[in-house]
């Protein structure tokens, strides 16, 4: 199973988990980390993913997100196909970030794609023709693979 984590993801564990839904998908991100570990699951990163990292403001935070972005076994390298891609998912609606993840995720051959961000969750429901892979909440999508 290759797994996409974006940004979002990757900050929930360092977000205020006194809301529970904040700390249901902190434990499913969590587990999911757990799974990479162990090579039960494959992480398909990013060079956006690196970069967006980098941006963040918590210096803490950042270095413990760079520290889980080793566990990455593939880092997608941004080319002039995934900017094209990304140029497309901006017309369907996306944030140019997140359409650099998309369309990295599509040319890492991802089998899903998690995410914690409601708007792209929106926006891809609308749009589903255009991925070959589910965009998911980390938590629904834990739900439907551990059953």
């Amino acid at each position: 199973m290759k797994v996409y984590l974006d940004a979002c993801c990757l900050n929930r564990p360092f977000d205020d988990q006194s809301q529970p839904r904040v700390r249901l998908e902190a434990e499913a991100v969590s587990l999911i980390l757990e799974k990479f570990n162990q090579d039960e699951w494959e992480w398909i990163g990013s060079e956006v993913l690196h970069y967006e990292v980098d941006q963040h403001p918590n210096t803490e935070s950042r270095e413990r997100i760079l520290s889980f972005l080793s566990l990455a076994q593939r880092v997608v390298e941004i080319n002039e196909k995934i900017l094209k891609r990304a140029e497309e998912l901006e017309e369907a609606g996306f944030d140019p970030y997140d359409a650099i993840h998309l369309a990295s995720a599509e040319f890492g051959k991802a089998d899903v794609f998690l995410t914690t961000d409601d708007q792209i969750l929106k926006i891809s429901n609308r749009n589903k023709s255009l991925f070959s892979f589910p965009i998911e909440n980390p938590v629904k999508w834990l739900e439907e693979v551990l059953k």
